[in-house]
């Protein structure tokens, strides 16, 4: 059975990532837009990632233009855009797509582990957040509309785990 483990991405500036170099780490995985009214959850998350990076939790950005076109940059321009207004200091991976025949592997098995509402497996909107565990499985799926600082909970819960 596949665990986050046995995925890979690329990183925003090109360099491939195997996410088996988080392995016994927490992930929070978000698919990002520059151009989205939850575009200002970059401070949330830059603040989770502040707060729980040395206990172990990473934060992962995937820009994904699926939305309203509301990441149409290059990778470098969301980076620069990331950085400049929100001091995104966690990793932020290449656009990628969600949804669709060419969603990025990693979001097709995201998506399968923790269905959205209804047992759907589409992601709705930029910003849908999926927590996973020191052991590679996904925790749980949170909505775009659930700002990163009302995770600390749950993310505590599985630091601690």
């Amino acid at each position: 059975m596949p665990s986050i483990y046995d995925f890979e991405a690329q990183s925003i500036d090109g360099r491939p990532v195997a996410l088996s170099q988080f392995r016994g780490q927490v992930l929070l995985i978000v698919n990002t837009a520059s151009a989205c009214g939850f575009t200002p959850q970059f401070g949330g998350l830059e603040k989770l990632h502040q707060r729980y990076a040395d206990k172990g939790l990473v934060v992962l950005g995937f820009p994904c233009n699926q939305f309203g076109s509301q990441d149409p940059g290059s990778n470098e321009e969301i980076g620069a855009f990331c950085q400049k207004n929100y001091g995104v200091s966690f990793p932020m991976m290449a656009k990628v797509d969600v949804n669709g025949g060419a969603a990025h592997p990693l979001y097709q098995w995201l998506t399968a582990e923790a269905p959205g509402l209804l047992g759907s497996k589409a992601i709705k909107w930029n910003f849908t957040k999926f927590l996973v565990g020191k052991d590679g499985r996904v925790l749980r799926r949170y909505a775009p509309q659930d700002a990163p600082e009302k995770l600390s909970k749950d993310i505590e819960a599985a630091l601690a785990a």
